[in-house]
């Protein structure tokens, strides 16, 4: 397939590319930048110039494409309701070169818009349209589409990370520094799920080849590591002291992190293994985090 992938060059899609060259696709890629563009075109990629604020280049790439992964999002988390209300615009943008198709789109979200009611893990068969996250706005988007006949499906990430890069727990690593102590919230019991980066990229190819709409996946290799883990892992790397606080000084302390770093947010991927025989192999967080390099 022409796979058109927005975030081409971030984190994630930057493991996808040549995941899904590797496999036979050729990818459209979008970037902003010069530095951006030779980097797709010496990974063997097309290169199209875009950003999420050009919706007339999204439809530009969707339209040249067989198929559409979104994985680009701004995560400037000072703007988080905005950006969330962006990407629904963008995804938008981006169905709209798909409609009278069965041309799939694959988008991404967060585990936690799979949260229950009564704190078991997050499950792929859990939508609910009035989660107080503001990132569920990306979900209801791709919900309404697939009312429409778009063929939709969602990708939800946990923390997603490598040895250089741990998803939320990387701007822990500025703040410890800050601070010059590593904190976590209470007894630290809160767990986050994890997803290796290489896990993760194999996980989106194999989702945009299923082209099953209105399924949702969930890229989680760790159910959910705690946050005093996590605390003491970064503990050892910065050797700085590991501490506790009250959730009453977690807005002090952490800023604009402070919603997300007391949260218990287990999450599945049971189902998403058993839908498409995705079995998680990548090193653990803790390990990742251990190997991390903090100079």
């Amino acid at each position: 397939m022409r796979i058109f992938l927005t975030g081409a060059t971030g984190f994630i899609g930057s493991a996808l590319v040549p995941e899904l060259i590797a496999a036979g696709h050729q990818v459209i890629g979008m970037t902003r930048s010069d530095t951006g563009a030779r980097a797709l075109a010496d990974a063997g990629a097309e290169v199209h110039r875009g950003t999420l604020e050009d919706t007339a280049s999204l439809r530009d790439g969707a339209a040249k494409a067989d198929a559409v992964i979104h994985a680009a999002f701004d995560h400037d988390f000072s703007n988080f309701v905005a950006n969330c209300e962006k990407d629904q615009r963008a995804i938008a943008a981006l169905a709209s070169s798909l409609t009278g198709s069965d041309r799939p789109l694959l988008i991404t979200s967060g585990t936690g818009m799979g949260s229950g009611e009564h704190g078991e893990p997050a499950s792929e068969d859990v939508f609910n349209a009035h989660h107080p996250n503001p990132r569920i706005a990306t979900e209801r988007a791709g919900h309404a589409l697939l009312d429409a006949g778009i063929n939709v499906s969602v990708m939800r990430l946990p923390q997603v990370h490598n040895p250089f890069k741990q998803g939320l727990i990387s701007p822990l690593v500025a703040i410890a520094r800050e601070k010059g102590v590593v904190a976590y919230v209470g007894e630290g019991r809160n767990r986050w799920p994890a997803g290796h980066l290489s896990d993760v990229a194999r996980l989106y190819r194999l989702a945009i080849e299923k082209r099953e709409p209105g399924a949702r996946y969930h890229a989680v290799g760790e159910e959910g590591v705690s946050s005093r883990e996590i605390a003491a892992s970064l503990g050892r790397g910065l050797n700085l002291p590991v501490v506790s606080i009250s959730q009453d000084e977690a807005a002090a302390h952490f800023g604009w992190m402070a919603m997300f770093v007391g949260l218990d947010m287990p999450a599945s991927s049971a189902l998403t293994q058993a839908r498409l025989g995705w079995k998680p192999t990548g090193p653990t967080l803790i390990s990742d985090l251990d190997q991390a390099r903090y100079v």
